[in-house]
């Protein structure tokens, strides 16, 4: 018995989960209005790991779970450093940029609402970014999350050069 309560508190797999964002929406029918609600949420394990979710229902908590099902199975790894980024990259997606600029130790997330999600609970702590183009919260997560797939560390960029990093860093 107390090999399955050893085994049960060893699970790291603890997943920071943030709500980007609600929407209610309306459908018109003959009784009146009918109300459903849409949520993005992002899900992360706050060390280069992280996923979005869209999740639809007619009430919230059932909403913000399928959103964190969703965002579950759609996780993707991230190349960072010890405490930011590797290097500036721009995210797109649609109408909507993401600059994601890394900053030294100290900084911060310096980071608007669907963006500062994204990157606490992939593990970021010092960045600094600028939204450009639409700030819809649907476009601005995608972005992101297209800026963090596009970052390459300096072992990675290395090896397929097939040289050391000092060579690279030179």
């Amino acid at each position: 018995m107390s090999d399955f309560k050893r085994s049960k508190s060893e699970t790291p797999d603890e997943l920071i989960e943030k709500i980007v964002f609600i929407n209610r929406v309306a459908k018109v029918v003959k009784g009146g209005r009918r109300f459903s609600f849409s949520a993005i949420v992002v899900v992360g394990n706050g060390n280069g790991k992280v996923g979005y979710g869209l999740g639809k229902a007619n009430q919230v908590p059932d909403a913000i779970r399928k959103g964190v099902d969703q965002a579950k199975k759609n996780m993707v790894s991230v190349s960072l450093t010890e405490f930011s980024i590797p290097h500036t990259v721009l995210g797109q997606y649609g109408a909507g940029s993401v600059l994601l600029k890394p900053a030294s130790e100290g900084t911060g997330v310096i980071a608007g609402g669907p963006v500062r999600a994204v990157l606490e609970a992939v593990g970021v702590t010092n960045i600094l970014t600028k939204c450009l183009g639409s700030n819809n919260p649907h476009n601005m997560v995608k972005a992101t999350l297209s800026g963090l797939k596009s970052l390459r560390s300096a072992q990675s960029i290395a090896s397929l050069r097939g040289k050391s990093i000092e060579e690279i860093s030179a």
